[in-house]
């Protein structure tokens, strides 16, 4: 929550800004490790983009190694001293494929993530140094299958046992390419809020048990077989939203997770746990254009995935504001209405949570931190060090590892 030890700490501070208040992030910390019950949680670097957050993380209990979303980054990432990084999606991006596996030092410690022969060609068409082995992870379909419907993100080809050993020979039959684990995601458990007394959410709650009875006997039956076919150093599963069932499943060897350090707006939508909102933006107060109005300057801010209400941010203080109906997040200003706007003046700061995690971050060149009720340091994200990697217009430099 805002609290107003953290407003007094960034009172002087101009909007529009980003603040996390580092408190909140370390009691989530706990509560997430607390979830995982022993199992160790790689920091999902997607729901952070800011370097020093994931290295926080990996400096509490609990946390060990990163699951980042391009190679890009992991070579990025691995040239600031972060080690053991899986790389959660497959890439094709041929620089950077070609810069891992002439870096043996980086090569040891990333890991790709392949579900297709033809991410394999690309990896050894890369790999031109005959003594040059780039690890890979087998992306295994975690989604529900039932009555001709697929319920679930569509990632991985891969979803019987069949497919997955399949695939295990065709990595053994190759020269650059050595299997180092599996990743089965469970996005329709981990990734969708089941709060809620409506019809719908109930029968969202009934799936996604179904789900998880589902995928406990099917994964444990694909890493069965594998480990019976080759050795695993690890088998990754699960989410912020999943991290105690995942857990209690017995297959996996770690879980994955990230956003729940951050706690998004999304987050107040599950029913089974709750974190301390810690990642806020500002907006200032520009006008008051009528009685329980005021209009703050800025807009957008609006979160990926289907269109909806749900994916717009929530304004986290003062209570009693709520975003225009026929307006929403505006292109550069947004109007406020509500109780709340009474207590509000011109150039008085709104606090607000994007409903997810990490894009956050792609708005924001910093964050200033908040620790103990006094404003400490700032920590760059991804975009104020320069650092785009959905779009691969501006990657870092590789300098090779030494």
């Amino acid at each position: 929550m805002v609290t107003p030890d953290l407003r007094r700490a960034v009172a002087v501070l101009n909007a529009p800004f980003g603040v996390i208040d580092r408190d909140a992030f370390d009691a989530n910390a706990a509560a997430m490790t607390e979830r995982a019950a022993g199992l160790p949680i790689r920091v999902a670097s997607k729901s952070l983009r800011t370097p020093a957050a994931i290295e926080r993380a990996l400096e509490l209990p609990g946390f060990a190694g990163v699951l980042t979303f391009s190679l890009p980054e992991a070579l990025a990432l691995h040239a600031r001293g972060i080690r053991d990084i899986v790389v959660a999606y497959p890439s094709v991006d041929r620089a950077a494929l070609a810069a891992l596996a002439a870096d043996p030092a980086a090569a040891a410690h990333i890991t790709l993530m392949v579900d297709h022969p033809a991410q394999l060609d690309l990896i050894e068409t890369a790999a031109t140094a005959p003594e040059a082995v780039v690890r890979v992870c087998i992306d295994i379909d975690g989604s529900l299958r039932v009555a001709g419907l697929h319920i679930g993100a569509r990632r991985s080809p891969l979803h019987e046992v069949s497919e997955v050993l399949g695939f295990v020979g065709d990595i053994a039959a190759r020269d650059h390419v050595r299997l180092a684990g599996l990743m089965c995601y469970e996005s329709q458990v981990a990734g969708v809020p089941n709060a809620g007394a409506n019809p719908r959410q109930a029968i969202l709650r009934r799936l996604q048990a179904r789900s998880i009875r589902e995928l406990t006997e099917r994964r444990t039956a694909i890493v069965t077989a594998v480990r019976g076919e080759a050795e695993l150093e690890f088998v990754n599963g699960g989410g912020t939203g999943s991290l105690e069932t995942s857990a209690a499943e017995g297959s996996l060897t770690e879980v994955a997770a990230g956003s729940g350090l951050f706690a998004p707006a999304s987050f107040d939508r599950f029913a089974h746990f709750r974190h301390t909102p810690a990642a806020y933006f500002t907006a200032p107060v520009v006008r008051t254009p009528a009685p329980d109005w005021v209009t703050v300057a800025g807009g957008g801010w609006i979160a990926s995935g289907a269109a909806g209400i749900d994916r717009l941010p929530a304004v986290a203080w003062p209570t009693g504001l709520a975003i225009s109906a026929t307006e929403g997040m505006g292109e550069v200003q947004t109007p406020l209405t509500g109780r709340g706007t009474r207590q509000l003046r011109i150039g008085d700061h709104v606090f607000f949570r994007h409903a997810k995690a990490g894009e956050l971050a792609e708005h924001l060149d910093f964050f200033h931190i908040v620790a103990d009720g006094q404003l400490i340091e700032t920590w760059e994200t991804y975009r104020g060090l320069g650092w785009n990697f959905e779009t691969g217009m501006s990657h870092p430099q590789h300098t090779p590892s030494r």
